[in-house]
């Protein structure tokens, strides 16, 4: 006897939800694409190193120049995550059945695929994170960038 296995039918709704979440570490790279997904495994390596540039920060004081470093690149990851989820939650149904379902045969009228309440509030949530975290990389990076600049101007002019 022979099991006929049912495929999957992926929400945009949990998509959105995981990406905005959990984005940084590539929850939603698994639910969209199963566990042998390179870019989902990629994924926490940026956040892990931003998260050791915090600590450093923390620890070390504003001196740590590798602190300076990593911090924007964990800014990064959180703006591309929110990026992510602000993709999914506004993709057309019909071109998210067709993209994350296909072959299940769902009509561009299903749940899956439609954008409800939720994904409204997720796309608000992750303009709003998404804006701070981008704007607050920038700013310590161009911050580390111009207070380099002054050091090496002084060390000129001695």
């Amino acid at each position: 006897m022979t099991s006929i296995r049912q495929p999957r039918i992926r929400s945009k709704t949990v998509a959105a939800a995981l990406a905005f979440f959990l984005g940084t570490f590539g929850i939603h790279r698994f639910y969209l694409f199963g566990l042998r997904d390179v870019w989902g495994w990629l994924a926490p390596i940026p956040t892990f190193a931003g998260l050791i540039g915090l600590a450093r920060f923390t620890n070390l004081g504003q001196d740590d120049r590798l602190a300076w470093v990593l911090i924007p690149i964990f800014g990064l990851s959180v703006a591309l995550a929110c990026g992510t989820a602000i993709f999914y939650a506004l993709m057309s149904p019909a071109r998210w059945q067709s993209h994350y379902n296909p072959g299940v045969g769902l009509a561009e009228g299903h749940p899956s695929g439609q954008t409800n309440w939720l994904c409204i509030m997720i796309v608000v949530m992750a303009l709003m994170l998404g804006a701070v975290s981008l704007m607050s990389s920038l700013v310590m990076s161009f911050q580390a960038y111009f207070e380099n600049q002054v050091e090496a101007a002084r060390l000129i002019s001695q």
